[in-house]
């Protein structure tokens, strides 16, 4: 009788350092996901900072007394180079793309500029780069909601507070009713 009782708390133990392990592992596997995917929407970030400034210098030979609104898009790339965290890297992409727009309304006023094959193609390219930084944002802040929600469910908390796994920032838009607005589309 002893025997099978020591047996049995043996293999609760055991049951127990199994579940503790698995747990484990799945918290470093979506915290590993949630890095792969934040560096995927930085790679695709670093690929608008490089065709920002050719469409600024492709608008610039058409516009050159808008000399404001090329500095607005300098300084907001910048900036959106250098944020680090989540949010910040959120608030100044929210700027960028509010800088953008103001340069493709530049571009607005001279047809000249809208039928050249450049400006088309980079405009093309911004689209495309616009549409898989969408993606991957979606992807990340789908990975940091399942990690997050590991973290703070029942029994997955106990193991992530006892290994300090902490939960991470989604990369949300900075004024959501702005950007949830139709946009505009006009090709007069």
């Amino acid at each position: 009788m002893v025997m099978m009782t020591i047996l049995v708390i043996i293999g609760i133990f055991l049951v127990f350092i199994f579940a503790v392990i698995a747990i484990y592992n799945k918290l470093i596997r979506l915290r590993n996901t949630v890095k792969s995917s934040w560096s995927d929407i930085d790679v695709q970030l670093k690929k608008r900072y490089d065709l920002v400034p050719n469409l600024v210098e492709t608008v610039k030979g058409y516009a050159s007394h808008e000399k404001h609104v090329f500095e607005k898009v300098t300084e907001a790339r910048s900036k959106a180079i250098h944020a680090s965290s989540p949010a910040d890297k959120a608030k100044a992409e929210n700027m960028l793309t509010d800088t953008l727009k103001s340069l493709f309304a530049v571009a607005e006023a001279y047809p000249e500029l809208k039928a050249n094959t450049n400006f088309l193609q980079l405009q093309s390219q911004l689209k495309e780069l616009e549409d898989n930084i969408e993606y991957a944002r979606r992807y990340y802040n789908a990975i940091v909601r399942d990690y997050n929600i590991m973290i703070e469910s029942i029994p997955s908390n106990i193991v992530a507070s006892m290994f300090r796994f902490e939960k991470e920032e989604f990369f949300e838009l900075e004024a959501p009713e702005v950007e949830r607005k139709p946009v505009k589309v006009s090709f007069s």
